[in-house]
């Protein structure tokens, strides 16, 4: 029976994975050049400097510039247990919008787009389920789980020179989060404690029957962004800005419909209450829970970067980023918590103007999440990766740019607790810029 109600709360516990999403929030496609170069920190150019390297803003000519961009992501993502692939594919557009005005006296800037988070995930033929030995998917006729994480972010602040080689940038920001849970599980008949433990033991701990979750949490919060730019000469450009962290209470709002309560039991020193499957999709770990109010910050993040134009026809760029999340409040419940690490990433890349009119852009990223294996779950799990991206520039006239870029991603693969975790993730983008 020990064993018995071990495995009941490990399932109990890899059910809930699912709804926790626990992996590192962030994106940095904040435009689709950074799909062709993701080395944008310390770059100084009219589509990307706004969201990477603000303070770099006061570099550019005087005028008034509108920005506006759309990528999509396409993909999949897939896990695999005892010779079962569990897999699911991936669609997301991510947009991206800015407005600036650069005078001798400063830079006024507002941009809004993805900071977090990612496409729906949606499982149809059920996750990985084998605890202790125990397939609980065969209890299940059927089992659909949905996830979805996504975040937006808007940000309005001010540039200006502090000497003629630095300038600064400071920057309020404004985040919106929404995370949803919906899943729909069918028992065809019921399931006793004696189908578990191989004993003849006809307690129905699952009743034949549906159960259904449709859960969807929101967050509100704000945070600052301060920048430093530097440029000593005419070639090189040193770019940093800071995201503050910021404070993300999420409210559960859920519609819970679940007919499979089993019966109590009651057997000397082991007591289990009625249960239904509803319970085991929320588990241990109650976020999707209707009422919950509990807090998962979007972390902090330092970064720096730098430009080298080696011709007045080719530059080149390095820039790294630094994600403070050992700092974040994440998810914690009473004092259950993840404890993800601090990530990082680092970025090349290159861009060269064959004619004034048309550049060739190309990239390279690796990203290490910093998230640990508690963290990883059906619906999100973040692997490390390699990016290579590639684009180009086209300005027909010094008032119009646009920007095409396409980037593929290359996952680590992982396996925890004999899953073995994959994903393959693309991205085409397309940028414009308009100057006035």
């Amino acid at each position: 029976m020990n064993r018995f109600k071990l495995s009941l709360l490990a399932l109990i516990a890899s059910l809930s994975v699912s709804t926790m999403g626990a992996s590192i929030d962030h994106i940095q496609n904040y435009s689709a050049e950074y799909g062709g170069n993701p080395a944008q920190q310390g770059a100084i150019n009219v589509g990307s400097t706004v969201y990477f390297n603000p303070a770099g803003l006061m570099r550019l000519e005087n005028g008034t510039y509108i920005v506006g961009g759309i990528q999509y992501a396409f993909g999949d993502q897939n896990m695999s247990s005892d010779g079962r692939d569990f897999s699911t594919n991936l669609s997301s557009p991510i947009p991206n919008f800015a407005l600036y005005k650069k005078t001798d006296d400063g830079a006024y800037f507002w941009t809004m787009g993805g900071v977090a988070g990612g496409a729906e995930l949606g499982y149809k033929d059920s996750i990985p389920l084998n605890v202790s030995g125990i397939d609980f998917n065969n209890f299940l006729s059927t089992a659909e789980i949905k996830g979805s994480n996504m975040y937006a972010q808007t940000t309005l602040g001010k540039a200006f020179d502090l000497t003629n080689k630095w300038s600064a940038s400071l920057a309020v920001r404004g985040v919106y989060g929404k995370r949803t849970l919906k899943a729909n599980a069918h028992v065809a008949k019921n399931v006793n404690i004696g189908d578990l433990i191989g004993k003849p033991l006809p307690l129905p701990i699952f009743r034949e029957g549906d159960a259904s979750i449709d859960s969807e949490r929101e967050a509100y919060g704000f945070g600052g962004q301060f920048g430093l730019n530097y440029a000593p000469n005419d070639r090189l450009n040193i770019g940093f800005r800071y995201d503050t962290k910021v404070k993300l209470k999420f409210k559960t709002k859920s519609d819970i419909n679940d007919n499979t309560y089993g019966q109590a039991v009651n057997i000397g020193p082991i007591k289990i209450p009625s249960i239904g499957i509803s319970d085991a999709l929320l588990g241990l770990y109650p976020v999707y829970k209707d009422g919950e109010k509990i807090r998962r910050d979007l972390p902090a993040i330092a970064a720096l970067g730098a430009s080298y134009k080696v011709t007045d026809q080719w530059t080149t760029f390095i820039g790294g980023n630094y994600y403070f999340n050992e700092s974040a409040t994440m998810d914690r419940v009473g004092k259950t918590s993840v404890d993800y690490k601090n990530g990082w990433e680092i970025s090349v890349g290159s861009e060269y103007w064959f004619t004034p009119q048309i550049a060739w852009l190309v990239g390279f990223n690796y990203a290490d999440t910093g998230a640990p294996d508690k963290s990883f779950a059906a619906t999100e799990y973040a692997l490390n990766s390699t990016m290579l991206g590639t684009g180009v520039k086209y300005k027909p006239n010094e008032t119009v740019e646009w920007t095409v870029a396409f980037n593929h991603y290359i996952y680590d693969t992982r396996t925890i607790s004999d899953i073995k975790y994959e994903k393959e993730i693309s991205s085409i983008g397309i940028n414009f810029v308009k100057k006035f």
